[in-house]
Parts: C-alpha cells; sequence; structure tokens
C-alpha cells in the first residue's frame, strides 16, 4: 500500500509517499480501508521534528474516515461498516495517511450518516480536542467561555459544543470571521479580550498568557498544546488537554454532526500522492476548514 511519511524532517518537501506493507490487525483492533483523512497542524509539527524521532520512518495522520476491512479477535465491528476514528501518536510508523490504517477497536466510532467521508474525516481529532478541553474547564450552564481561535478547525468545534451545552460563548477571531463564528452559535464577537471578563477561556488560538489576562479570578484557562499550558496566577486554574482516542465519545460527536448541532469545514482535498502539495498549502496559512487527503 501507499502511505505518507517522513523519514528525516523539513519543509513540506520532506514528505513521500512510499509503498509499505498492508497493517495486519492484533486481538481488539480493525483495519479501515482508508476512503479520507484530514491533514492537522500537528502533522506539520511532526514534520518538521517537533516532536523528535529523528532517524524513524514516521507516519502522518491522525483522523480516518473509511470501511472496515479486517478485524482482529474480540472486535465489535465488522467487515464493511463505515467507521471514524482517531490515531493518536506523534511517532507512529504508519499513520492514517495511507491506504489502510489498523485501529484499536475502542478508538472507533460509526461514521456520520449525514455527510461524506471527506467531511467525516475532519471530526475525530478537532472535535475530540474541544470537548474534552472543555470539559477540562468545568463550567456550568449559564457561565462566560471566550473561544480564541473561534474560526478554526478545533475553535469552531468548541463554540458549537459550548453553545449546545449552554454556555455564554464569545469567539475571539478576526473581524471578517465574525459572521462565520456567530454562526456557528457565539453569542457575542470580539477581536480582542477583556481583562477578567470571563469565567473560563478555551485558548484554541495558543495566545497563552495574553488569554489568561481575560479570565476573571479563580476562573479557568485550558489550552490546546499538551503540558504548555501558562502558570496560574489570581487564582485561576489552568490545564492543557492531551486529546485521547475515545470511541465512545467520538460516536456521541457524530451523532452531534448528524442532529445538526455541529457542522464540518472542509477547505480542499488533494490526492494522497499529491500530499506534499497538501503540505505547501497548509504552510501558507489561512486555511478555513481542513484540507483532506483521499487515496
Amino acid at each position: 500500500m501507499r502511505a505518507a511519511v517522513v523519514t528525516e524532517f523539513g519543509g513540506p518537501e520532506a514528505v513521500r509517499v512510499v509503498d509499505a506493507a498492508a497493517p495486519e490487525p492484533g486481538a481488539r483492533q480493525v483495519r479501515i480501508k482508508v476512503v479520507a483523512a484530514a491533514l492537522n497542524p500537528v502533522d506539520a509539527g511532526v514534520r518538521a521534528g517537533v516532536f523528535g524521532g529523528a532517524g524513524a520512518r514516521i507516519g502522518l495522520g491522525w483522523d480516518v474516515a473509511g470501511t472496515v476491512d479486517a478485524v482482529g479477535v474480540a472486535s465489535a465491528w465488522n467487515v464493511g461498516d463505515e467507521v471514524v476514528a482517531l490515531v493518536y501518536g506523534t511517532a507512529k510508523p504508519l499513520g492514517t495517511h495511507a491506504e489502510y490504517v489498523v485501529v484499536d477497536a475502542d478508538a472507533v466510532a460509526k461514521a456520520p450518516g449525514s455527510v461524506d467521508a471527506v467531511h467525516a474525516a475532519t471530526l475525530p481529532l478537532n472535535a475530540l480536542t474541544a470537548a474534552q478541553a472543555l470539559d477540562l474547564l468545568g463550567l456550568r450552564p449559564g457561565q462566560s467561555l471566550l473561544v480564541t481561535g473561534a474560526a478554526g478547525a478545533v475553535g469552531g468545534y468548541a463554540v458549537q459544543l459550548a453553545a449546545h451545552q449552554g454556555f455564554a460563548v464569545t469567539g475571539l477571531a478576526r473581524a471578517g470571521d465574525e459572521e462565520l463564528v456567530r454562526s456557528l452559535g457565539a453569542s457575542d464577537f470580539v477581536t480582542d479580550g477583556v481583562a477578567g471578563g470571563f469565567d473560563a477561556v478555551l485558548d484554541t488560538a495558543v495566545l497563552g498568557e495574553p488569554a489568561l489576562a481575560w479570565v476573571r479570578d479563580e476562573g479557568a484557562y485550558a489550552g490546546v498544546i499538551p503540558q504548555a499550558q501558562p502558570a496560574s496566577v489570581r487564582g485561576v486554574r489552568t490545564a492543557a488537554v492531551e486529546v485521547g482516542a475515545d470511541g465512545a465519545r467520538l460516536a456521541e460527536l457524530a451523532q452531534l454532526l448528524d442532529e445538526g448541532v455541529l457542522s464540518t469545514r472542509v477547505a480542499e482535498v488533494f490526492a494522497l500522492d499529491d500530499v506534499v502539495k497538501a503540505h505547501a498549502r497548509l504552510a501558507e496559512g489561512g486555511v478555513r476548514g481542513r484540507l483532506v487527503l483521499v487515496p
């Protein structure tokens, strides 16, 4: 099978499509024939060497939408099931940017029925990150939340989920994104924060200490870069999400997508063989929605 990997770090040109043996599922695993897989900023970080691993072949891709084509023992999934999944890891030998990927069975969820695989592939990493980050904040309905980077992929899901959970959501983004952010469910929109103005901040834009200043005393802050949250001040709880594969939670998010609570955004679709072009487009910035690869 073909798979996108890096063997040395660098820019988009460091990504190579290689021939690799199709992986075989072990116990409590399934193999998915990939129909679509999103390209995320974490893939660019892996490619650039942000997470280390020099000298090894590292597979790219965390999100997958596709069809189960082989199952290991003790798996509740069946060949032919249409599924989505998160394949966690910054140093895995093969990722989802491939023709086939093996996934732990408990990381898999039934694919949403309301969208095609290209759109479904944008759900796992970004929506799970948003949902698990909101969990860290521990907000109650009616409390105020500022989402930075509200027009981005994680931020957009965070706005939708937070509004659905009954929080008073303010989205922070560039002025030109106000209509989009409000359409996602934000009741207010700002292009800059307000000192001490919110019960909590979900900092998907990775602003750090400036965003911490916008939390009220003894409020809460959550970041999206593991272990990179700013130090606590004024009694503010600070944490950062490290997304975890969770098939049951992913199934809930897929159901919310089918119910219209969540919406997906695809910016552009690339063939797997054009993965270098996709990385180059991501590096240009200004992408609204996710780039998606199809084998």
